[in-house]
Protein backbone atom coordinates (compact mmCIF):
# COMPACT_ATOMS: atom_id res chain seq x y z
CA UNK A 1 0.00 0.00 0.00
CA UNK A 2 1.41 3.57 -1.26
CA UNK A 3 0.90 6.22 0.90
CA UNK A 4 -1.31 7.87 -1.65
CA UNK A 5 -3.47 4.58 -0.96
CA UNK A 6 -2.85 5.02 2.66
CA UNK A 7 -5.12 7.04 4.79
CA UNK A 8 -3.86 9.80 7.10
CA UNK A 9 -6.00 9.93 10.32
CA UNK A 10 -5.65 12.19 13.27
CA UNK A 11 -7.10 10.88 16.17
CA UNK A 12 -7.43 12.83 19.40
CA UNK A 13 -7.36 11.02 22.90
CA UNK A 14 -5.63 7.83 21.81
CA UNK A 15 -4.36 6.97 25.22
CA UNK A 16 -7.66 4.19 25.92
CA UNK A 17 -10.86 3.45 25.00
CA UNK A 18 -12.07 3.71 21.22
CA UNK A 19 -8.78 5.91 20.44
CA UNK A 20 -6.19 3.43 21.48
CA UNK A 21 -8.68 0.63 19.89
CA UNK A 22 -8.48 2.16 16.61
CA UNK A 23 -4.93 3.38 16.31
CA UNK A 24 -4.31 -0.42 16.52
CA UNK A 25 -6.51 -1.37 14.06
CA UNK A 26 -5.68 1.29 11.79
CA UNK A 27 -1.88 0.58 12.38
CA UNK A 28 -2.48 -3.47 12.05
CA UNK A 29 -3.70 -2.19 8.69
CA UNK A 30 -1.16 -0.39 7.06
CA UNK A 31 -2.34 3.06 7.99
CA UNK A 32 -0.65 6.08 8.75
CA UNK A 33 -1.97 7.43 12.05
CA UNK A 34 -1.55 10.93 13.76
CA UNK A 35 -1.80 9.87 17.73
CA UNK A 36 -2.83 12.68 20.27
CA UNK A 37 -3.12 12.13 23.61
CA UNK A 38 -2.36 14.26 26.77
CA UNK A 39 -0.27 11.74 28.68
CA UNK A 40 2.35 10.35 25.64
CA UNK A 41 3.42 7.95 28.17
CA UNK A 42 0.84 5.76 27.21
CA UNK A 43 1.25 5.89 23.62
CA UNK A 44 5.22 4.80 24.53
CA UNK A 45 4.89 1.36 22.89
CA UNK A 46 3.82 2.43 19.62
CA UNK A 47 7.02 4.44 19.80
CA UNK A 48 8.97 1.65 20.55
CA UNK A 49 7.27 -0.21 17.93
CA UNK A 50 7.09 1.63 15.02
CA UNK A 51 9.18 4.31 15.17
CA UNK A 52 12.87 4.58 14.38
CA UNK A 53 14.18 4.84 17.55
CA UNK A 54 17.43 6.96 16.31
CA UNK A 55 15.61 9.72 14.58
CA UNK A 56 12.58 9.34 16.59
CA UNK A 57 10.66 9.19 13.37
CA UNK A 58 8.11 6.72 11.37
CA UNK A 59 6.66 6.58 8.58
CA UNK A 60 3.64 4.97 9.62
CA UNK A 61 2.82 6.75 13.07
CA UNK A 62 3.48 10.47 14.57
CA UNK A 63 2.50 10.53 18.16
CA UNK A 64 2.00 14.19 19.68
CA UNK A 65 0.77 16.02 22.92
CA UNK A 66 -2.64 17.30 22.43
CA UNK A 67 -4.85 18.49 25.22
CA UNK A 68 -8.33 19.48 23.09
CA UNK A 69 -9.04 22.57 26.28
CA UNK A 70 -5.52 23.87 24.91
CA UNK A 71 -6.08 25.59 21.24
CA UNK A 72 -2.18 26.30 20.76
CA UNK A 73 -1.64 22.43 21.32
CA UNK A 74 -4.59 21.81 18.48
CA UNK A 75 -2.73 24.11 16.31
CA UNK A 76 0.74 22.64 16.74
CA UNK A 77 -0.40 19.12 16.43
CA UNK A 78 -2.04 20.01 13.06
CA UNK A 79 0.55 22.21 11.17
CA UNK A 80 3.02 19.30 12.37
CA UNK A 81 0.76 16.81 10.74
CA UNK A 82 0.36 18.85 7.49
CA UNK A 83 4.00 19.09 8.01
CA UNK A 84 5.06 15.23 8.38
CA UNK A 85 2.10 14.02 5.66
CA UNK A 86 0.98 16.97 3.67
CA UNK A 87 -2.59 15.82 4.83
CA UNK A 88 -5.17 14.88 6.86
CA UNK A 89 -7.68 12.33 5.02
CA UNK A 90 -9.78 11.84 8.80
CA UNK A 91 -10.05 13.40 11.73
CA UNK A 92 -11.50 11.52 14.85
CA UNK A 93 -12.62 13.55 17.49
CA UNK A 94 -12.65 10.94 20.21
CA UNK A 95 -10.86 12.66 23.70
CA UNK A 96 -13.92 12.97 25.95
CA UNK A 97 -15.50 11.91 29.41
CA UNK A 98 -18.49 11.68 31.26
CA UNK A 99 -19.97 13.82 33.82
CA UNK A 100 -22.75 11.74 35.65
CA UNK A 101 -24.91 12.43 38.59
CA UNK A 102 -28.39 14.60 38.43
CA UNK A 103 -28.71 17.49 36.79
CA UNK A 104 -28.87 19.62 40.31
CA UNK A 105 -26.37 17.35 42.07
CA UNK A 106 -23.06 18.30 39.20
CA UNK A 107 -21.14 20.80 40.60
CA UNK A 108 -20.82 24.11 37.77
CA UNK A 109 -17.30 23.52 37.91
CA UNK A 110 -17.96 19.87 36.58
CA UNK A 111 -20.33 20.95 34.18
CA UNK A 112 -18.29 23.76 32.24
CA UNK A 113 -15.20 21.16 32.13
CA UNK A 114 -17.44 18.86 30.50
CA UNK A 115 -18.12 20.98 27.59
CA UNK A 116 -14.90 22.46 27.45
CA UNK A 117 -13.73 19.12 26.27
CA UNK A 118 -16.68 17.15 25.00
CA UNK A 119 -18.35 20.34 22.45
CA UNK A 120 -15.32 22.98 22.83
CA UNK A 121 -12.65 20.43 22.13
CA UNK A 122 -13.73 18.62 19.47
CA UNK A 123 -15.37 21.86 17.74
CA UNK A 124 -11.55 23.58 17.75
CA UNK A 125 -10.11 20.85 16.64
CA UNK A 126 -11.93 20.47 14.10
CA UNK A 127 -12.23 24.14 13.18
CA UNK A 128 -8.27 24.07 12.83
CA UNK A 129 -8.37 20.63 10.51
CA UNK A 130 -11.40 22.28 8.16
CA UNK A 131 -9.07 24.61 5.83
CA UNK A 132 -6.83 21.88 4.91
CA UNK A 133 -10.12 19.47 4.41
CA UNK A 134 -11.01 22.44 2.04
CA UNK A 135 -8.26 23.07 0.42
CA UNK A 136 -8.02 19.11 -0.52
CA UNK A 137 -11.56 19.04 -1.97
CA UNK A 138 -11.78 15.42 0.42
CA UNK A 139 -11.89 14.21 3.63
CA UNK A 140 -14.30 12.58 6.62
CA UNK A 141 -14.50 13.67 10.20
CA UNK A 142 -15.81 11.03 12.57
CA UNK A 143 -17.48 12.61 16.13
CA UNK A 144 -17.46 10.23 18.56
CA UNK A 145 -20.96 10.87 20.54
CA UNK A 146 -22.82 8.44 22.35
CA UNK A 147 -26.25 7.04 22.44
CA UNK A 148 -26.60 9.17 24.99
CA UNK A 149 -25.98 11.96 22.37
CA UNK A 150 -29.74 10.82 20.97
CA UNK A 151 -31.47 10.05 24.05
CA UNK A 152 -31.35 11.99 27.31
CA UNK A 153 -30.84 9.39 29.91
CA UNK A 154 -31.21 10.24 34.04
CA UNK A 155 -28.05 10.50 35.82
CA UNK A 156 -26.34 11.35 32.75
CA UNK A 157 -27.99 14.70 31.76
CA UNK A 158 -24.68 16.99 31.57
CA UNK A 159 -23.49 14.11 29.67
CA UNK A 160 -26.30 14.02 27.67
CA UNK A 161 -26.64 17.17 27.26
CA UNK A 162 -22.43 17.58 26.02
CA UNK A 163 -23.18 15.03 23.46
CA UNK A 164 -26.23 16.40 22.23
CA UNK A 165 -24.57 19.85 21.52
CA UNK A 166 -21.64 17.98 19.35
CA UNK A 167 -24.42 16.14 16.97
CA UNK A 168 -26.18 19.58 16.67
CA UNK A 169 -23.17 21.49 15.36
CA UNK A 170 -21.81 18.09 13.43
CA UNK A 171 -25.29 18.11 11.75
CA UNK A 172 -25.12 21.49 10.87
CA UNK A 173 -21.73 21.05 9.61
CA UNK A 174 -22.51 17.98 7.55
CA UNK A 175 -24.73 19.85 5.25
CA UNK A 176 -21.82 22.87 5.10
CA UNK A 177 -19.41 21.00 3.60
CA UNK A 178 -20.92 17.85 1.57
CA UNK A 179 -20.89 19.76 -1.23
CA UNK A 180 -16.90 20.54 -0.72
CA UNK A 181 -16.17 17.07 -0.43
CA UNK A 182 -16.14 16.43 2.56
CA UNK A 183 -18.22 13.23 4.98
CA UNK A 184 -19.19 13.87 8.61
CA UNK A 185 -20.09 10.88 10.54
CA UNK A 186 -21.51 11.23 13.79
CA UNK A 187 -20.72 7.83 16.20
CA UNK A 188 -23.38 6.99 19.10
CA UNK A 189 -22.02 4.21 21.00
CA UNK A 190 -24.08 2.26 23.70
CA UNK A 191 -22.05 0.25 26.60
CA UNK A 192 -18.72 -0.72 25.13
CA UNK A 193 -16.18 -2.63 27.29
CA UNK A 194 -13.92 0.47 27.65
CA UNK A 195 -12.46 2.34 30.48
CA UNK A 196 -15.16 5.29 30.37
CA UNK A 197 -17.63 3.55 33.14
CA UNK A 198 -13.91 3.69 35.39
CA UNK A 199 -11.47 6.33 36.55
CA UNK A 200 -12.21 9.06 34.11
CA UNK A 201 -15.70 9.00 35.25
CA UNK A 202 -16.95 12.02 37.28
CA UNK A 203 -19.17 11.86 39.87
CA UNK A 204 -20.84 14.08 42.74
CA UNK A 205 -19.19 14.98 45.66
CA UNK A 206 -23.22 14.58 47.27
CA UNK A 207 -25.63 12.87 46.22
CA UNK A 208 -29.35 14.10 47.05
CA UNK A 209 -31.76 11.47 48.40
CA UNK A 210 -34.61 12.53 46.47
CA UNK A 211 -32.85 11.31 42.97
CA UNK A 212 -31.82 7.90 44.61
CA UNK A 213 -34.26 5.83 42.21
CA UNK A 214 -33.50 8.32 38.81
CA UNK A 215 -30.07 9.33 39.05
CA UNK A 216 -28.41 7.09 41.57
CA UNK A 217 -29.95 3.98 39.73
CA UNK A 218 -28.31 4.89 36.63
CA UNK A 219 -25.01 5.86 38.72
CA UNK A 220 -25.42 2.49 40.04
CA UNK A 221 -26.01 0.48 36.71
CA UNK A 222 -23.01 2.28 35.79
CA UNK A 223 -20.37 0.82 38.52
CA UNK A 224 -21.64 -2.74 37.82
CA UNK A 225 -21.36 -2.56 34.37
CA UNK A 226 -17.63 -1.44 34.64
CA UNK A 227 -15.40 -4.35 32.76
CA UNK A 228 -19.01 -6.49 31.72
CA UNK A 229 -20.29 -4.13 28.93
CA UNK A 230 -21.45 -6.14 25.92
CA UNK A 231 -19.79 -4.10 23.24
CA UNK A 232 -16.68 -5.36 21.69
CA UNK A 233 -14.25 -2.16 21.15
CA UNK A 234 -11.95 -3.62 18.31
CA UNK A 235 -15.55 -4.96 16.34
CA UNK A 236 -16.90 -1.13 17.22
CA UNK A 237 -13.79 0.28 15.55
CA UNK A 238 -13.72 -2.11 12.82
CA UNK A 239 -17.35 -0.29 12.46
CA UNK A 240 -16.57 3.11 11.95
CA UNK A 241 -13.49 2.32 9.15
CA UNK A 242 -16.22 0.58 7.17
CA UNK A 243 -18.48 3.89 7.52
CA UNK A 244 -14.90 5.96 6.65
CA UNK A 245 -14.37 3.46 3.85
CA UNK A 246 -18.25 3.40 2.07
CA UNK A 247 -18.92 4.95 -0.47
CA UNK A 248 -22.42 6.82 0.80
CA UNK A 249 -21.04 6.97 4.90
CA UNK A 250 -23.90 7.52 7.35
CA UNK A 251 -24.31 10.50 9.06
CA UNK A 252 -25.18 8.51 12.15
CA UNK A 253 -23.89 5.85 12.99
CA UNK A 254 -25.11 3.70 16.18
CA UNK A 255 -23.00 1.56 17.42
CA UNK A 256 -25.08 -1.50 19.98
CA UNK A 257 -28.31 -3.29 20.14
CA UNK A 258 -28.69 -1.20 22.61
CA UNK A 259 -27.87 1.67 21.17
CA UNK A 260 -30.45 1.14 18.35
CA UNK A 261 -33.37 0.12 20.72
CA UNK A 262 -32.45 3.46 23.05
CA UNK A 263 -32.41 5.70 19.39
CA UNK A 264 -35.62 3.22 18.48
CA UNK A 265 -37.66 4.25 21.13
CA UNK A 266 -36.74 7.94 21.03
CA UNK A 267 -37.93 8.19 17.51
CA UNK A 268 -41.06 6.28 18.61
CA UNK A 269 -41.87 8.58 21.33
CA UNK A 270 -41.04 11.88 19.46
CA UNK A 271 -43.17 10.71 16.63
CA UNK A 272 -46.26 9.98 19.11
CA UNK A 273 -45.64 13.78 20.79
CA UNK A 274 -45.71 15.59 17.05
CA UNK A 275 -49.04 13.30 15.84
CA UNK A 276 -50.84 13.68 19.55
CA UNK A 277 -50.36 17.79 19.51
CA UNK A 278 -50.00 18.13 16.21
CA UNK A 279 -53.33 20.44 15.81
CA UNK A 280 -52.12 22.41 19.18
CA UNK A 281 -48.76 22.87 16.52
CA UNK A 282 -49.90 23.80 13.47
CA UNK A 283 -52.48 26.63 14.81
CA UNK A 284 -49.94 29.04 16.30
CA UNK A 285 -49.50 31.18 12.69
CA UNK A 286 -51.18 34.02 12.29
CA UNK A 287 -54.62 33.47 10.06
CA UNK A 288 -53.64 33.41 6.92
CA UNK A 289 -49.89 33.07 6.91
CA UNK A 290 -49.27 29.88 5.21
CA UNK A 291 -45.78 28.71 6.89
CA UNK A 292 -43.05 26.93 4.68
CA UNK A 293 -40.35 24.61 6.10
CA UNK A 294 -36.78 25.85 7.12
CA UNK A 295 -33.95 23.97 6.33
CA UNK A 296 -33.27 20.79 3.54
Amino acid sequence: MTMQQQKIWFITGCSAGFGRALTETLLERGEIVVATSRNLQQLEDWVQQYCDMEASKSDRILVLPLDVTKPSDIQLAVNQSIETFGRIDVLVNNAGYGVFGAVEEVSDVDVRRQFETNVYGALDVTRVVLPHLRRQHSGQILNISSSGGFVGFPGAGIYCASKFALEGWSEALAKEVKSLGIHVTIVEPGAFRTEFNGKPLVLPNQAIDDYAATSGQMIQWIRQMHGQQPGDPKKAVAAMIQAVNSLNPPLHLALGSDALDAIHAKLEAVAADLTAWKNVSINTAFDGVVVSAIGG
